[in-house]
Parts: C-alpha cells; sequence; structure tokens
C-alpha cells in the first residue's frame, strides 16, 4: 500500500468513528448536526476552562478561593439553570455584577456556546 492510501483510510475511519459517536451520542439529528454540536462543546469546553473556571471551578460549583471572595452563584444550581438561554448569554457577553463581559473577547457565537455549556452543567 501506498503513503496516500494509508492516510486516506485512516481519515475515513476518523470519520467513521466520528460519525458513529455523533449518533450515540446525539441520537434523533443528523449525524453533520451531532458532529457540529459535539465541536461546539468541546470548544465550549475549553473556553470554559480557559476564561470562566478560574472564578466558576471547573465543575462550575464556584468553590475556588475567587469564587468564594465573591460569593458567585453555583452554575449548577436550580436557579441559574432556571434562567433562559437568553439571561445566561447576556450574563456572559455583557457581564454581571463584577463579572466582566466577553462578548468583544470571544463573540457572539462563543458566548452562545458558553451559555449551551453552562446549560448542561448539572
Amino acid at each position: 500500500m501506498t503513503r496516500t492510501t494509508d492516510t486516506l483510510k485512516a481519515v475515513c475511519v476518523a470519520f467513521a468513528i466520528v460519525a458513529l459517536a455523533s449518533v450515540l451520542f446525539f441520537p434523533g439529528r443528523s449525524s453533520a448536526a451531532g458532529v457540529g454540536k459535539a465541536v461546539a462543546a468541546v470548544d465550549a469546553g475549553g473556553d470554559f476552562k480557559a476564561k470562566c473556571a478560574m472564578c466558576h471551578g471547573p465543575d462550575g460549583a464556584g468553590n475556588t478561593p475567587t469564587g468564594k471572595n465573591m460569593k458567585i452563584k453555583d452554575l449548577r444550581s436550580g436557579e441559574v439553570q432556571g434562567m433562559s438561554d437568553g439571561d445566561i448569554y447576556n450574563a456572559i457577553a455583557n457581564g454581571k455584577g463584577k463579572m466582566q463581559g466577553y462578548l468583544k473577547s470571544l463573540g457572539a457565537d462563543k458566548c452562545k456556546q458558553l451559555a449551551a455549556y453552562v446549560k448542561q452543567l448539572k
């Protein structure tokens, strides 16, 4: 076999794994939509770790020195989880209380992805 054939096979196998994972983890959706949502969740998780976890903690509980000092809410709480997607987006994009807004640095799409990420913290 040639190197090109081996590379093509590896790409096809990787695509098949991603497609299968999207069907398993996102049933009822097309595999393309599932892959897109899975990628967005991974991106949002990285953004959460980079921008939010210092205060909110990796699990969103707020059990960090900064979180405790600022008395921030547990993002997994019923109060936060009961907020609309738009309200969570606005808090992330525009800031709330002492928290800075991230619309300028992350953009609207990443702020929306972070809002969706917060809603899945439980």
